[in-house]
């Protein structure tokens, strides 16, 4: 059956493609025909309809076949086999960076935390990493120590599948989570879901958790609104939420809020959460502090709660020594570690995220005995975070200085900072994806529109001294100057339109697609009739013929709109999956070259009827001004205003720096954004705009 389904497929494709070729085909010999000249109105209006009726016939015959051929359980299927190709790839690469740009992983345990009330069948204790016994420094019974699970195998057997993974700061919880994504998706069955990262702080909770998936695979992964609607309805996505503890500012007092109203609705959400009438499968991701004040009044129902244990001091040793270039220097630390066990230093050093820091920081230079001094963890992280971006410049050298890199990066801190409609201030409230064609405000909301308006009207107004030099010099200055307004006032926009792509594969519908855009092409062209109607009624009166503009610029107006409208159809037929994970700099050149490609196209067609009534001479003066249209819905041309707005509080070449700042292990990758490498490094930037002289060790 699957056979013969992929087989109808592939003749509808082909039925679509040879269509869409044919009415291609005609619109060419159309204008072809049109540019001999000599054609009365009614040969005219026969030419155009040639077209226009076979894509209706082109439509009415694709509109003939069973939307998906009524087997989108075998499509869908198919499709994740994709989806798990482009996440394996993308968080990868955030595992990799997260390890400090290392192969070095530390083998992380955890244990059930029993709890009242409904709570899932799961194994006592786990590890991070497959092996056939844990080492004698975890603290846990013996019995305990042989046979423990690797975090797969560990959701593998519990049931059902709702795991919360908890731990203090900085002690892995991402990385587990990670682990488990890369470990799910290596053993994958056809049949499994595809595990989905998302940061919660993200979530608007008041939409359902299905729409918060399918939005994921759109913006992030490239999918169509309506393939990404039909994985999430098949049970082909795993959620994987991160940051529950994220989502709420804390109480004055600094203690976590128990009734914290976005993280309770998120565990409202999930306890509701079911698939095939069982408790959804889910991972969740919160500090310790959080989910302790959260489950005071209920935690999340039907889940296993593990609680992440702290890196014993030989495992610590262990991890600097190997990622140590000298062990010589680095023995004050590690005999330290070593001799007291139970001591202030190795509880400080008992997490992932400051061993990598230490690793980091002391990796070429400096004396590692520095650390014995710090008895509090504020001090430690202080000291440590201070020397982060200095280790990470000199590991990772280019031509910016310390104190650009962190002046750029506490820049990059305020569009992650709350805005007004927020609760209340504080750092659990701040953002964490820096989103590219969304940095604009950094450089002043007002300011960008302002300038981003005048540049666009500026490079169409600039076309107006070759305007003049047409034999229809007033009307094309008319034209050009309505362009000029409208342009700049749609560029003006607090919200401009999110990326567009070009699509290069048929896609399942090519019916549909063409349908809806014949639907906007006469929504377009009634709207074209009306706009050319003022605008020929201009020329018109300019020319003495008033009557004669308002049909002539009516007529061509309806035409243009019909016309755009079979092109948009058309560029609906192919759509285009990412074959990776969407890159940030890859949104914002797909939409340039979307923009471009359109207004292209869109070009010919309108240069063909300009040259018609005024010339090729109205067209070389036109065509200029077209294109900035063309391009003024292009959210790059955005980003650009945004750079040169900027001065010198960040890079021109923002995107390099950024890219260079993942390597160096400041960022890191997540989907079409980026974020910062750990959240206590967001925080401490954010209150730290200039660079922090740490004092001299002992």
């Amino acid at each position: 059956m699957d056979v013969g389904g992929r087989r109808q497929r592939r003749i509808w494709r082909t039925v679509g493609w040879c269509g869409g070729i044919v009415v291609a085909a005609s619109v060419i010999y159309t204008v072809l025909q049109l540019r001999r000249g000599g054609l009365g109105p009614s040969d005219t209006a026969g030419l155009w309809g040639l077209p226009v009726g076979l894509a209706a016939l082109l439509v009415s015959v694709l509109a003939l076949r069973k939307p998906e051929e009524g087997n989108t359980a075998v499509l869908a299927r198919e499709w994740a086999a994709t989806l798990a190709a482009q996440i394996a790839a993308g968080e990868g690469r955030v595992h990799h960076q997260l390890l400090g740009d290392d192969t070095k992983s530390i083998d992380l345990r955890f244990t059930l935390r029993p709890a009242a009330g409904r709570t899932a069948s799961a194994p006592p204790a786990g590890r991070l990493l497959p092996g056939s016994a844990l080492s004698t420094g975890l603290l846990l019974p013996a019995s305990l120590a042989v046979g423990v699970p690797d975090v797969a195998e560990y959701w593998r057997t519990s049931r059902p599948r709702r795991l919360v993974i908890t731990g203090p700061a900085g002690s892995g919880k991402t990385v587990t989570a990670l682990v488990l994504i890369l470990a799910l998706i290596k053993d994958r069955a056809e049949s499994d879901p595809v595990p989905v990262r998302i940061s919660l702080v993200e979530w608007d909770t008041t939409t359902e958790l299905d729409a918060l998936l399918t939005e994921r695979l759109v913006h992030a992964y490239g999918w169509t609104r309506e393939r990404a609607a039909i994985l999430v309805g098949h049970g082909l996505v795993l959620p994987v939420l991160d940051g529950l503890d994220e989502m709420d500012p804390m109480l004055d007092d600094g203690t976590p809020d128990p009734d914290a109203p976005r993280a309770r609705a998120v565990l409202n959400r999930l306890d509701h959460y079911q698939l095939q009438g069982e408790p959804g499968p889910v991972v969740l991701t919160c500090r310790t502090a959080h989910l302790d004040a959260l489950a005071a009044r209920g935690s999340l129902r039907d889940a296993a709660r593990v609680d992440l244990a702290p890196v014993p001091p030989a495992d610590a040793v262990a991890y600097l020594g190997d990622r140590a270039a000298d062990p010589a220097r680095w023995r004050p630390l590690t005999d330290r570690l070593t001799a007291n066990p139970t001591g202030t230093l190795a509880a400080l050093l008992s997490t992932p995220w400051r061993l990598c820091l230490t690793a980091t920081v002391y990796h070429r230079s400096g004396n590692p005995g520095e650390l014995t001094t710090h008895t509090t963890e504020q001090a430690l992280d202080d000291h440590l975070l201070a020397r982060f971006i200095p280790a990470a410049t000199t590991l990772h050298p280019r031509t910016y200085t310390t104190e650009q890199v962190h002046r750029w990066l506490h820049h990059l801190t305020g569009a992650l900072a709350p805005t007004p409609a927020t609760a209340a201030p504080g750092p659990a409230e701040a953002g964490t994806d820096l989103v590219l064609h969304e940095l604009w405000p950094l450089a002043g909301r007002t300011r960008v529109r302002v300038i981003d308006a005048t540049l666009t009207a500026g490079t169409v107004l600039l076309t107006l001294p070759l305007a003049w030099t047409t034999p229809e010099s007033a009307v094309a200055a008319a034209v050009i100057g309505l362009l000029a307004v409208t342009t700049a006032r749609g560029t003006a926009t607090a919200h401009p339109s999110p990326p567009l792509h070009l699509k290069l594969s048929m896609t399942a519908a090519p019916g549909r697609a063409l349908a809806v855009g014949l639907r906007g092409g006469l929504a377009v062209g009634l709207m074209g009739a009306l706009a050319g109607a003022l605008v020929g009624a201009l020329v018109g009166a300019l020319r003495g013929t008033l009557i004669g503009g308002l049909k002539t610029g009516s007529a061509i107006g309806l035409v243009l709109g019909l016309m755009s409208g079979l092109a948009e159809g058309l560029a609906g037929m192919t759509r285009w999956q990412f074959p990776e994970e969407a890159r940030p700099w890859g949104l914002l050149r797909g939409d340039l070259v979307f923009q471009a490609t359109l207004g292209l196209v869109l070009g010919l067609v309108y240069a063909e009827v300009a040259e018609s009534e005024f010339g090729w001479t109205f067209v070389l003066a036109l065509g200029p001004a077209g294109l900035t249209v063309a391009l003024a819905g292009a959210a790059a041309r955005r980003y650009a205003v945004f750079l040169l707005c900027s001065g010198g509080r960040l890079p021109f070449r923002l995107v390099v720096f950024m890219d260079w700042a993942c390597e160096a292990g400041l960022l890191r990758y997540a989907g079409p954004a980026y974020q910062f490498r750990h959240r206590e490094l967001q925080h401490w930037l954010t209150l730290h705009p200039d660079p922090v002289d740490p004092p001299p060790g002992p």
